[in-house]
């Protein structure tokens, strides 16, 4: 049997039907609970901030949420705030920059925080078995556990006694058991910076990092969302033995980007690079012929390398040590650390090459050589006279 259908049936179904046609479609503009978004200040009246989404309809937010703790605003008309959406109601979409900022939260409000993944502020009171005791709302206490407080683990006193913004990962008991992780907010941050520098960051750029711990092999430096590796190679021009001499944790430093492997997540860094190349002066600051004061930096079986200056070494070879002496090895006449005198004999700017000789025998042959000459002269003006004994030509010579 066909029963008519009536109007108000039929425009309910169409009305269905459009619905449904909408949402088959993805808006690229809906917000869901807890959503992060950047939005700049349009207004401000007594009880309410008026934001721009750049989304249909008018974001609000509770003007008490940006007041600092002597009642001034902390930001004004055309500057971006970071908020997180918690409803929509007609065009009105309502915004929170977080939850706990001040005043008692009731357990309905950190539901809303913990089913929706939007941060609370809370004071880290206290270290517990296991973590820390959360004070949030100045009277709710939670717990984070010790893994959950920072990506790298520090010492108590590190957060104690400091206001953070948490993520509610477990809400029980009505309020009476909570659970919060700064980690998770980090992590999202870590991310989102990540992907910018997926867009941005390429090798031979220069820019700037924090030392996040040291290693014998190296430091780790953290550029924006990305730890790598400073090898201890390319810490300075010059050798290094210990990377702690020249570091600390928590330094500010510029580094070169040297290698990125976003799929394997492996990036090196390098300080050296950012550094001036002390080869550039090398020809004026060691001309051949100049007597310098090294220092032996290491013994091979072919020679000795000797530092002349940061990131400058030379090379003394064998064959030149000994005093005439056929040596086995450097080390027969030689200790690494050991001062001394030596002549630089040439210099090869282009290949990064200085050969040197010892100060000592380069001066005696200097010494021979000019008596040689000396010699000669004396003999050239005698000649075609009576040259007269041997005693007289070094008589002769003496005087």
């Amino acid at each position: 049997m066909i029963t008519e259908r009536t109007e108000e049936e039929e425009a309910i179904e169409e009305e269905s039907f459009a619905e449904l046609f909408a949402r088959s479609y993805h808006d690229p503009g809906r917000l869901d609970p807890g959503q992060k978004v950047t939005a700049r200040i349009l207004s401000i009246s007594g009880d309410w901030v008026f934001i721009d989404t750049g989304r249909k309809g008018e974001g609000v937010l509770d003007r008490k949420e940006l007041l600092d703790t002597d009642g001034n605003l902390t930001v004004g008309i055309g500057e971006s705030v970071t908020a997180w959406f918690i409803s929509a109601s007609g065009n009105e979409l309502r915004f929170t920059t977080k939850v706990g900022g001040g005043g008692s939260s009731g357990n309905a409000q950190l539901e809303e925080a913990w089913r929706s993944g939007i941060p609370v502020e809370g004071l880290v009171e206290k270290e517990i078995k296991g973590g820390f005791e959360i004070k949030i709302g100045g009277t709710v206490r939670a717990f984070c556990p010790f893994s959950q407080i920072d990506l790298r683990r520090g010492t108590p006193d590190t957060f104690i006694g400091k206001h953070f913004s948490f993520r509610i990962s477990e809400y029980a008991e009505g309020g009476r058991n909570i659970v919060v992780s700064r980690r998770a907010l980090l992590e999202e941050e870590r991310l989102r910076e990540k992907e910018l520098l997926k867009e941005t960051l390429a090798v031979g750029q220069t820019v700037r990092g924090t030392v996040t711990s040291l290693r014998d092999f190296g430091a780790f430096v953290n550029v924006g969302g990305i730890e790598g590796l400073l090898p201890i190679s390319e810490v300075g021009w010059g050798r290094v033995a210990d990377i702690r001499e020249r570091l600390t944790e928590g330094d500010e430093i510029q580094v070169v980007v040297k290698s990125l492997d976003w799929e394997k997540e492996k990036f090196s860094f390098s300080l050296k690079d950012t550094l001036p190349d002390p080869w550039e002066e090398t020809v004026k600051a060691f001309p051949e012929g100049s007597y310098v004061t090294g220092r032996v930096a290491r013994l091979a079986n072919f020679g000795a390398f000797v530092t002349l200056g940061e990131g400058i070494d030379g090379l003394l070879p064998i064959s030149r040590l000994g005093g005439g002496k056929r040596i086995n090895h450097p080390r027969d006449v030689l200790k690494e650390g050991e001062e001394i005198e030596v002549k630089v004999e040439s210099v090869d700017r282009d290949s990064r090459r200085i050969s040197l000789s010892p100060a000592a025998a380069s001066r005696a042959a200097t010494q021979a050589e000019a008596e040689l000459v000396d010699f000669r002269k004396i003999a050239a003006e005698g000649a075609g006279r009576s040259l007269g004994s041997l005693g007289d030509l070094l008589k002769a010579k003496l005087k």
